[in-house]
């Protein structure tokens, strides 16, 4: 049986307390000061964990690559509220919707947007080679 405190302990820093932390850094928050129920929040929140989960999980992530996937999301969020006016019929100013646009595919390009499904299924003949003689 694993002890719950020992697997806690592994996963901080040396010398960092949950409760010193904010809710942000411990991961009970995705922004701060923010009720996660509204639409926005949600689709953001969506955002955020799709292209997370896209890149292998939080765990395998440097923080400076959440932190572009963060402003990607955001402005993801704003490009689609923008574009969901224009369908409306409002105007919009397509100037800073282009320049979006331009930042969505500067950061994608950072974070990396190749998602490739690995091939978990072997062939026959690595089955045959891997399999024990009987």
């Amino acid at each position: 049986m694993v002890d719950e405190s020992t697997t806690v302990a592994a996963q901080k820093p040396k010398g960092s307390k949950a409760y010193a932390r904010s809710r942000v850094s411990n991961g009970n928050k995705l922004l701060a000061g923010v009720d996660g129920r509204t639409l926005v929040a949600r689709r953001f929140r969506d955002l955020v964990s799709q292209i997370t989960s896209d890149q292998g999980g939080a765990g395998q992530l440097a923080e400076a690559r959440l932190q572009l996937i963060r402003r990607f999301s955001a402005a993801a969020v704003i490009a689609e509220s923008m574009e969901a006016r224009l369908a409306n019929g409002e105007a919009i100013d397509i100037a800073e919707h282009a320049l979006l646009c331009s930042t969505l595919v500067r950061l994608s390009s950072r974070i990396g947007i190749d998602r490739t499904a690995r091939d978990i299924v072997p062939t026959l003949r690595q089955y045959i080679e891997h399999a024990e003689p009987a």
